[in-house]
């Protein structure tokens, strides 16, 4: 049986849509941060380049090909998306994202460690970016990109951070994870406890990397619970 490209194509926007406003609702970005899902091996989709909480439904987003210049209306640091998408042919969805915790710890030149459960799907292994400043050219995206590599997430300094993912269930889930790690470090920080204790040893994270059990599914009714566009969710 065929696919009916039209049809995927629109649930590809519409989910899109849907998680950008998931993102704002959490609090994980305000007037800044983009997401994007990838459509096929030279192109993605970027949300719209507006506070994200405020897409309305039926907003247009933008493709983007993977290689090459942006498009006229695109933010310029979606240049980190195309980035990660060429090097990483297995990531489907980024998300750029500037929550309050994981900001707070990098001005100190400090990414969270693992804690709890949910830390552990970023294995106590975080790169920083150091550059505060705006990323807007290509050099920069690949140097970060290159610094990324294979993780889950990545931190910049005063600029919150870059999560990405195979699904984009997968991708706010894991925005929504590095903000409550960030969180709980930032907790235990601030209660003076050693931040070199109640960390979780190497077999504890492994066993606590859980991907069965509809683990991002759950996250991602949680997180897009009440959206303008949730009702077609079954269609």
């Amino acid at each position: 049986m065929s696919l009916d490209n039209s049809k995927v194509d629109a649930e590809q926007h519409r989910k899109l849509r849907m998680a950008a406003r998931a993102l704002g609702r959490a609090g994980l970005v305000h007037a800044f941060g983009h997401c994007s899902v990838r459509t096929s091996d030279n192109e993605f989709l970027v949300c719209a380049a507006q506070p994200m909480g405020c897409i309305p439904a039926g907003a247009d987003n933008t493709p983007v090909p993977v290689s090459g210049d942006l498009p006229d209306g695109v933010l310029g640091e979606v240049r980190i998306h195309q980035a990660i998408y060429q090097r990483r042919p297995n990531i489907a969805a980024v998300c750029r994202i500037m929550s309050p915790a994981v900001m707070a710890l990098s001005t100190q030149g400090v990414t969270p460690k693992c804690r709890h459960g949910l830390s552990a799907y970023f294995a106590n292994d975080i790169p920083l970016w150091r550059d505060p400043r705006l990323l807007r050219n290509d050099e920069a995206a690949q140097a970060l990109a290159d610094l990324m590599g294979e993780r889950t997430a990545l931190v910049m300094r005063g600029n919150g951070a870059v999560v990405a993912a195979e699904t984009l269930e997968e991708a706010i889930s894991y925005a929504w994870f590095l903000e409550d790690t960030a969180r709980l470090e930032l907790s235990v920080r601030s209660a003076g406890f050693s931040p070199e204790e109640g960390l979780l040893d190497e077999d504890e994270v492994r066993d606590r990397q859980v991907m069965s059990g509809n683990v991002f599914g759950r996250m991602w009714q949680f997180l897009t619970d009440g959206d303008p566009e949730e009702k077609t969710e079954e269609n």
